[in-house]
């Protein structure tokens, strides 16, 4: 029994000399065993900061920044490409969803026909590698490069998607999966604007569709 208080006594001047006595002042900042980021490395909107030379803690924007959806001369264009909007509307082009249904096949605002088409599936490609690849692979086979870290091999979207008809899962499903996430995917909506995310769509279709064996001879 005198070896458990002995014990005792000694974990109570331990936790008395790393924590200190209440109200006690500090010439250096205290032990803190759950700091529960009390302390943060950042800064609060307009408060002064002495580590810059006027003391100004907001900071102007870098030389040429542009605000996202504007462009020189009031353009609105993103890599050539009519950058309509990021969202808020309610329309097919803008949540792929007919009413309470998901649609089916490109909206009519892209105006596709078949001399664009081509450019349109080229921008999905270079679109698919920049946000898609990472996790789905470049061939959409679900071996990105994130596999190589152990990250959970990210959902086929091809072998999904060539499985299970087009009814079942349309193009505006896809269009939402985009926008809005889903499992451990997150959302693009606020980072691909709306033509982008229906150029990713059109690539993966593309994609599909050379996965697809061809038809047998009869």
């Amino acid at each position: 029994m005198r070896y458990f208080f002995l014990a005792y006594a000694v974990i109570a001047l331990l936790v008395a000399g790393m924590l200190g006595l209440r109200g006690q002042k500090f010439s250096k900042p205290p032990i803190r065993i759950f700091p529960d980021m009390d302390e943060q490395d950042k800064l609060r909107a307009q408060k002064p900061d002495r580590f810059f030379a006027d003391g100004h803690g907001p900071r102007l924007p870098v030389a040429k920044t542009q605000p996202r959806g504007f462009n020189p001369g009031g353009e609105m264009t993103l890599g050539g490409i009519p950058e309509y909007t990021f969202g808020g509307q309610t329309g097919y082009y803008e949540t792929g969803q007919i009413g309470d249904y998901y649609g089916i096949g490109m909206p009519d605002e892209l105006e596709l026909t078949p001399e664009n088409a081509q450019a349109l599936i080229r921008r999905g490609k270079e679109r698919f590698n920049i946000y898609c690849a990472v996790c789905h692979g470049p061939s959409g086979d679900g071996l990105g490069i994130t596999s190589a870290y152990g990250v959970p091999v990210a959902t086929n979207p091809n072998a999904k998607l060539n499985s299970i008809t087009p009814t079942l899962y349309p193009d505006g499903r896809m269009f939402n999966t985009i926008t809005r996430g889903m499992g451990r995917m997150s959302g693009y909506g606020s980072q691909i604007p709306l033509r982008d995310r229906w150029a990713i769509i059109a690539y993966v279709r593309t994609l599909q569709a050379a996965k697809t064996p061809p038809p047998q001879a009869p």
